[in-house]
C-alpha cells in the first residue's frame, strides 16, 4: 500500500509533543524537529507478528479478515505486539485471541515492511513471520477479528486472495520455499 493513499503520520503532528510549538517541521523522510525546544520525533515501525501453522494433512490455517483494513479477504493469523512483549509472546498471543489455538512453539522465518491503514493513517509496520506449531490443531474458532477459519492445502494457497500486501508477498515467498522444501513446515 503507497503511503499516498492514506495520510503519513508525520502530517497529523503539527505541533511539538514535548513543548506545543507550532514550530515542528520535518528533519527528513521519517522525523519531525521542534524549531523550539530542539525535540527530535523519528517514525520506526510498529511491530506485528504472522503465524505460519501447518496442520498433521499438511494445510495451511488461514483467517478470513472481519475488519478492514482488506475487510472479506484472507490473512494469516496474526497481529501488533503490545509494548514489553517479545515477538514470540505476541504471536501466541495473536493466535490465541483469532483462533483459539494455544502456540507451543515459534520460530521466526523471515520479516517484511508493510503499510497498515488504520484511522485514515498509514502506519509503517514490520511483520514478523513465524512458524508456529500449536498444542491441537482442532477446535479452531474464528474470533476477534477473524470472521472465519479454514485449513487449506498449499495447493489451494493462492497470494492474491489476502488482502494486505506484506501477508500477499510474505505467502508467495512461503510457497516458493514449500516448492524448494527449504522450509518443512512440521
Amino acid at each position: 500500500m503507497a503511503v499516498t493513499e492514506g495520510k503519513h503520520l508525520l502530517h497529523v503532528f503539527s505541533h511539538c509533543p514535548k513543548c506545543g510549538s507550532e514550530r515542528f517541521v520535518a528533519d527528513s523522510e521519517k522525523s519531525k524537529r521542534c524549531e523550539a525546544c530542539g525535540f527530535q520525533y523519528f517514525m520506526n515501525p510498529s511491530a506485528s507478528t504472522v503465524a505460519i501453522i501447518v496442520d498433521e494433512m499438511g494445510r495451511l490455517l488461514v483467517v478470513r479478515r472481519s475488519k478492514e483494513p482488506a475487510k472479506g479477504t484472507l490473512d494469516l493469523p496474526g497481529g501488533f505486539c503490545d509494548c514489553h512483549e517479545t515477538g514470540e509472546e505476541g504471536v501466541r498471543r495473536e493466535v490465541m485471541e483469532e483462533t483459539g489455538l494455544e502456540v507451543t512453539e515459534a520460530r521466526y522465518l523471515f520479516s517484511l515492511p508493510n503499510m497498515y491503514r488504520y484511522s485514515g493513517l498509514d502506519i509503517p509496520t514490520l511483520d514478523l513471520f513465524f512458524l508456529c506449531k500449536v498444542k491441537e490443531t482442532g477446535g479452531a474458532t474464528a474470533m476477534d477479528d477473524a470472521s472465519e477459519v479454514m485449513w487449506l492445502p498449499w495447493q489451494k494457497v493462492k497470494p492474491e486472495d489476502f488482502g494486505l500486501k506484506s501477508i500477499s508477498l510474505g505467502v508467495r515467498r512461503l510457497l516458493e520455499m514449500q516448492a524448494s522444501g527449504s522450509a518443512n513446515a512440521r
